[in-house]
């Protein structure tokens, strides 16, 4: 079994790390100066890399690996879990300077958990240091986050996860057209790991190592382009029945509506950008095929605003459980077409 990509491209340095400029910079300035908190939590959405910066802060302050432990709260949420861990924080590092303790989901732990977590973050041994990493921080309790150094992840920009498709793709033996590299990093959805993962799907699919914008679509069950300049072009143009038609064929072909819809507000976005003249804002995100397409929509009499967005974004937000998937979609072209 091969080496799944995120594993096998996980950053292994500060230098490495892509997009966390803000919180790498920090984290090195404390490592080189001995100044390190007893406490951290990283803050960010799945797939940013906190763990993996976490790690790597850990070996820049000299931990080895026997000094590293690594608790997923998930599945350690109980007082006694923490009870337990809380014993073994006074036992003394074997080899380093410093014991580590990465504990992820952290917002997982339950309350009488994180209270007793809170007891040994108030009074920690010299030799600890905790890295609390989570994607809820708002489940955080506010005891626990006063005591924690806190930094937040920000998601990598579709440009940043492209780039890193390109990159992947080629250190796999493998050439990527534009256009399927963008479609990969749209779907990644801001996340490295989500987006890797989706690479690797797909090289395994392909046959001769030239990705095509074609089998990323049937890797993913993405639409193919020309539907979703259908929804958007029928939105430009008033067409409810156009809009209608491609959705109707876009269910026949077992597309997926979330994704559906998510290239769909892509587009939109692009062409409410390139008319308010924020086009080099998006240049970098689209194809030249895509780009030519949003231009002449932005050039044209056609009625794209804001609250044709707001519309999209709120029936996007409903597509996920509903019973009937592309109601929310149908609902939304009425109201922005208008029922004739």
């Amino acid at each position: 079994m091969s080496e799944a990509l995120y594993r096998k491209y996980r950053p292994a340095k500060f230098a490495d790390i892509i997009g966390q400029d803000h919180v790498v910079k920090v984290l090195e300035a404390e490592a080189k100066s001995g100044e390190i908190s007893h406490a951290y939590l990283f803050a960010g959405t799945r797939g940013t890399g906190k763990t993996s910066l976490a790690r790597i802060f850990a070996n820049a302050i000299g931990t080895s690996k026997d000094d590293i432990y690594e608790i997923d709260a998930a599945s350690n949420t109980s007082v006694e879990d923490i009870r337990s861990l809380n014993e073994s924080v006074f036992t003394l590092p074997f080899e380093s300077k410093y014991k580590v303790y990465i504990l992820d989901e952290a917002h997982m732990l339950s309350k009488s958990a994180s209270n007793a977590l809170l007891k040994t973050l108030e009074e920690p041994p010299s030799h600890v240091v905790f890295i609390l990493a989570t994607t809820e921080t708002h489940k955080i309790p506010e005891t626990v986050l006063s005591r924690c150094e806190t930094y937040t992840f920000k998601k990598p920009s579709q440009e940043v996860l492209k780039k890193v498709v390109t990159t992947v793709a080629k250190k796999e033996g493998c050439v990527i057209d534009d256009a399927s590299a963008e479609l990969v990093a749209l779907l990644g959805d801001g996340s490295f790991r989500d987006t890797l993962g989706i690479v690797q799907k797909i090289i395994a699919y392909s046959k001769d190592k030239r990705i095509s914008e074609e089998e990323v679509r049937l890797v993913t069950g993405a639409p193919a382009v020309e539907l979703v300049h259908d929804v958007v072009s029928a939105i430009a143009k008033k067409d409810l029945t156009l809009g209608l038609a491609s959705v109707k064929k876009a269910v026949s072909q077992n597309i997926d509506i979330s994704v559906f819809l998510k290239l769909i507000l892509h587009t939109a976005r692009a062409v409410l950008l390139v008319r308010f003249g924020a086009g080099d804002g998006v240049r970098d995100e689209l194809s030249e095929k895509e780009f030519a397409f949003v231009s002449d929509l932005a050039k044209s009499d056609a009625e794209f605003s804001s609250k044709t967005l707001i519309t999209l974004l709120d029936a996007y937000e409903k597509t996920q459980g509903a019973y009937i998937p592309q109601l929310p979609l149908e609902l939304a072209l009425v109201n922005i077409i208008g029922e004739k």
